[in-house]
């Protein structure tokens, strides 16, 4: 792991405790922005093993397996970049463009706290916990997975706590559409 890397899952740790000092960690230019999309390669193995879970639960896609890993892929790729592309207007009309590098710095690498955290509510579901259970710790995984985005998008683009709901809902309205438009091509 290089120093990038470990700087950055080193800040993506501070952010999950609610620590902002985690953002000096990231410098503020597109290198460091451009090296923090290896967070999506780090977080690839969890996602794939949660498709895994979910499809050792709920059955195999009627499309079959190599088209519906394909899909999901595609689906992965998609979601992780369009909140790259749509963020940096978002943060222009905020007066927040200089930051932006730093900003998706920071959110790359908090993706791997949050994946870890649904990777662990997936396994705990899938050893047979109690299906109240699971929901009620996917919930709260679920709640804190946005209050860490959101928190990110407050310290990382200094914006008020309203501007950085507005990201938050972004973030989730596109993952909705691109999770929602794969189904419907594994559903046949």
């Amino acid at each position: 792991m290089n120093p990038s890397s470990a700087a950055g899952l080193a800040a993506a740790l501070l952010f999950a405790r609610g620590r902002p000092e985690g953002l000096a960690l990231l410098p503020n230019d597109l290198a460091t922005a451009r090296a923090s999309f290896r967070a999506a390669l780090i977080c690839l193995p969890m996602f794939l093993v949660m498709r895994l879970l979910s499809w050792g639960t709920r059955g195999t896609p009627e499309a079959g397996i190599p088209y519906a890993v394909v899909v999901e892929l595609l689906s992965y790729t998609l979601s992780w970049t369009a909140f790259a592309v749509v963020s940096l207007p978002l943060a222009a009309q905020a007066g927040r463009a200089e930051q932006w590098p730093q900003f998706m710095a920071a959110w790359n690498w908090t993706n791997v706290v949050q994946f870890l955290l649904l990777v662990a509510m997936a396994l705990l579901a899938a050893l047979g916990l109690p299906g109240w259970v699971a929901n009620m710790l996917g919930l709260a995984a679920l709640g804190y997975a946005v209050w860490l985005e959101w928190f990110v998008v407050r310290v990382a683009l200094n914006v008020s706590g309203g501007t950085a709901a507005l990201f938050v809902v972004t973030d989730l309205i596109l993952g909705l559409f691109i999770g929602g438009y794969s189904a419907r091509l594994l559903a046949g």
